[in-house]
């Protein structure tokens, strides 16, 4: 553990020196041209319960506050509501996020039902993922339900950081099934595979010794485990007094988690708090 933690402390200095950790690139000639190099991307997985906090105030503004102070480049967000119900009073919600931030969005539908009336919106709640960069392409993929579960999905994106491709996934796994789990972990890892640069964010209902985890534990890097990290355990739920840490962010073989820590904010935007890692994309 210790010379892991001196090697991730020494690239993170080198980055630093080069002023790559920055929001300046140091892959840019002076010409503006993108050149070959390392990106170092801050991302966020932070499930924002419609934007409903501990204190029970609906407050999509504070959501929006939260990814701004932290200064997360790309964003995977779980329990979006998309124009759902009077709970998030009908908001298309990451619509509304990106327009307050200023990013790029994409949303996953897993729960996608008719209009309410004739000519109305679709009725829709899900994932997003809101980026400080283009995105240049997206999908939604389906996960393995058992039936009277909730649809779960996989949200992807091509993220263009700076001209280099970043593939992004978030999900939302099954919150009262540890069998749909066993068998959503293991469709998310043949989904995604292992040798493209990749982050994967989400809220997995399952702390990472689950038997549910041993998949995504086994085939990626998991960024609290395996960086430098700030104080407790990584516990992000219940918000208040967190004891279960199953927001979780992973890397493939060719991105590296260098520093994550948990977000905390008064009061709570969420039931959830969001998880935050600097991540040193390579190749």
């Amino acid at each position: 553990m210790f010379r892991r933690t001196l090697s991730v402390l020494a690239a993170v200095v080198a980055l630093a020196a080069t002023g790559a950790v920055g929001q300046a690139s140091a892959a840019d000639d002076a010409s503006g041209t993108q050149l070959p190099g390392p990106r170092v991307v801050d991302v966020m997985s932070f499930n924002i319960h419609h934007a409903q906090g501990s204190d029970d105030a609906l407050d999509l503004e504070r959501i929006a506050d939260v990814v701004r102070r932290s200064g997360a480049d790309v964003v995977g967000l779980q329990e979006v509501d998309n124009h759902y119900s009077a709970r998030s009073e009908w908001a298309d919600q990451p619509a509304e996020l990106a327009a307050m931030l200023g990013y790029h969005v994409v949303f996953g539908a897993n729960i996608d039902n008719a209009p309410p009336a004739p000519g109305g919106h679709r009725v829709q709640y899900g994932t997003a993922i809101l980026s400080r960069y283009p995105i240049t392409a997206s999908d939604n993929t389906w996960l393995y339900k058992t039936a009277g579960q909730e649809q779960r999905g996989l949200l992807h994106a091509t993220i263009d950081v700076r001209g280099k491709k970043v593939e992004f996934y978030n999900t939302h796994l099954s919150a009262s099934s540890q069998t749909d789990r066993l068998q959503q972990t293991a469709q998310v890892v043949d989904l995604i595979g292992t040798k493209k640069p990749g982050i994967l964010v989400g809220d997995f209902n399952a702390v990472p010794t689950a038997p549910e985890s041993e998949p995504l534990q086994r085939a990626y890097t998991d960024a609290w485990a395996e960086s430098l990290h700030g104080r407790g355990e990584g516990a992000t739920y219940p918000a208040d007094a967190p004891t279960e840490r199953i927001d979780v962010i992973y890397t493939t073989r060719n991105a590296t988690p260098l520093l994550t820590r948990v977000v905390r904010s008064e009061p709570t935007a969420s039931d959830h708090l969001p998880l935050l890692s600097k991540i040193l994309v390579s190749s």
